[in-house]
């Protein structure tokens, strides 16, 4: 997914990122196939009693069905991205949205798969994510701390998903298609990091990159920057663009921070970094990109990223 680090060499990764391996992912059906550091999740039967066994979560649903006034609100926020920071129920946050989507809201579209993606992982297999934690805890190293703390706040927020949702790529890559056709410019640029654009031609891929600078929508710069790292590299289309390299996406990434997009040490951005593609920040208080220029670039490469940076939050052209 757009939202969860593809590179593999641009951080100093923890040790962590070895116990991905060794606990490994649960998957009643198909694996979740989003782009990892490590690697792809891979397919693992859950155990004979999990799986015989209804998640508590689900009846809990089906309780909270039927007693009278618990029907969620419709209301939101004016600004709908709000919710997903924090420490909201997110569940119940994409209940709200998807009452939204349904009369045409493209942002609240959008804002499902965010949540979709978050939380997919988890929702595979609630109780075999909490055994995993366990043995992360038991291993007792000092690396797999972080990412338990991180893996546990996933599990917090998006307790209200169970495996029957169905939350997976699939699922995320339907909701933003139905976003970006309703016209939210993130959606259709994660799209084209997911690999499955709109369109296909170098004119509609420059096109798309340079209405996203031209936006200034941090969301949608976020969203883009997997497509612009070194997946672009040689692409004809993005020739003169910030595209083609590892620091090129984490140009993006940045730029998006310095956009207004939540970059802080509890924002999700974090947060998925660490619980879903194992690379923790040890400091706890470390923001984004003060996590970047500590780990990932050197001191003689920070004036380069500084620079590209700014080239990508100024509009082109004076525009």
């Amino acid at each position: 997914m757009a939202l969860v680090p593809t590179v593999k060499t641009w951080l100093l990764v923890v040790p962590a990122l070895a116990l991905l391996g060794v606990v490994g992912y649960r998957a009643g059906g198909r694996a979740l196939q989003v782009e990892h550091p490590a690697a792809t999740m891979n397919e693992v039967p859950m155990g004979t009693l999990a799986a015989a066994q209804p998640q508590p979560q689900q009846l809990a649903r089906q309780l909270l069905a039927r007693e009278p006034g618990t029907a969620v609100p419709s209301g939101l926020p004016l600004d709908l991205r709000a919710d997903i920071e924090g420490d909201s129920d997110l569940f119940a946050y994409a209940q709200r949205l998807r009452l939204q989507a349904a009369n045409g809201n493209a942002e609240a579209g959008w804002m499902v798969s965010r949540v979709y993606d978050y939380c997919a992982i988890y929702a595979m297999d609630p109780g075999g994510y909490q055994l995993d934690n366990n043995v992360l805890t038991g291993l007792g190293m000092s690396a797999s701390s972080p990412m338990v703390q991180a893996r546990e706040r996933v599990a917090r927020r998006c307790s209200g998903f169970v495996a029957s949702d169905g939350l997976g790529r699939q699922l995320i890559l339907t909701q933003r298609l139905l976003a970006a056709k309703a016209g939210n410019l993130a959606a259709e640029a994660a799209l084209l990091a997911d690999g499955q654009p709109l369109q296909d031609s170098p004119d509609y891929r420059r096109g798309l990159v340079e209405r996203v600078m031209d936006s200034r929508d941090p969301e949608a710069f976020m969203a883009l920057s997997t497509a612009m790292g070194q997946r672009a590299s040689g692409d004809q289309a993005m020739e003169g663009m910030v595209a083609g390299d590892q620091f090129s996406e984490l140009a993006w990434r940045l730029a998006a921070c310095e956009l207004g997009m939540a970059c802080g040490a509890d924002s999700v951005l974090m947060n998925n970094f660490c619980a879903n593609g194992g690379i923790c920040s040890q400091d706890g208080g470390q923001d984004f990109a003060t996590f970047v220029y500590d780990a990932a670039v050197s001191r003689q490469g920070a004036g380069k990223m500084k620079t590209l940076v700014e080239q990508l939050i100024k509009r082109s052209n004076g525009r």
